[in-house]
C-alpha cells in the first residue's frame, strides 16, 4: 500500500496560482506536476474563496493560537507559579536571608 503524499501550501499555492491564471489546461497541470485534476480544483477553490482574507487588515493584525497552544501555556503558567511557590518557601529557610524577597 503506497503512502499519500503530502504537498506544502507553497505548492498548493504555486498550481492554485497557475491554475487561475489559466496559461494551461487543468489537465495540462496534472500532467505537469504529476497531480489529479481534482486536487488541482479543490486548491484553485480555496485560493480563490480564502483571497479575501489576505486583504483583511484585522484578521492579519492579530494572530491566530489553537486552544492546545492555550491549554500548553497554562500548564506551564501552572508549573512556574508551583516553582516559585516551593522556591520562595525553601529559601526562607536557608540561614541568613531571614526570609527576605530582594
Amino acid at each position: 500500500m503506497t503512502k499519500r503524499k503530502r504537498y506544502s501550501a507553497e505548492f498548493k499555492a504555486k498550481v492554485a496560482l497557475e491554475a487561475i491564471r489559466e496559461e494551461l489546461t487543468t489537465a495540462e497541470l496534472a500532467k505537469k506536476y504529476d497531480i489529479h485534476p481534482t486536487m488541482i480544483s479543490g486548491w484553485k477553490r480555496a485560493a480563490i474563496e480564502n483571497m479575501v482574507l489576505a486583504f483583511n487588515t484585522k484578521a492579519a493584525a492579530e494572530p491566530t493560537i489553537s486552544v492546545a497552544d492555550v491549554e500548553k501555556l497554562h500548564a506551564k503558567i501552572g508549573q512556574l507559579v508551583i516553582e516559585r511557590d516551593f522556591l520562595s518557601e525553601a529559601s526562607s529557610r536557608i540561614p541568613g536571608t531571614g526570609g527576605r524577597k530582594r
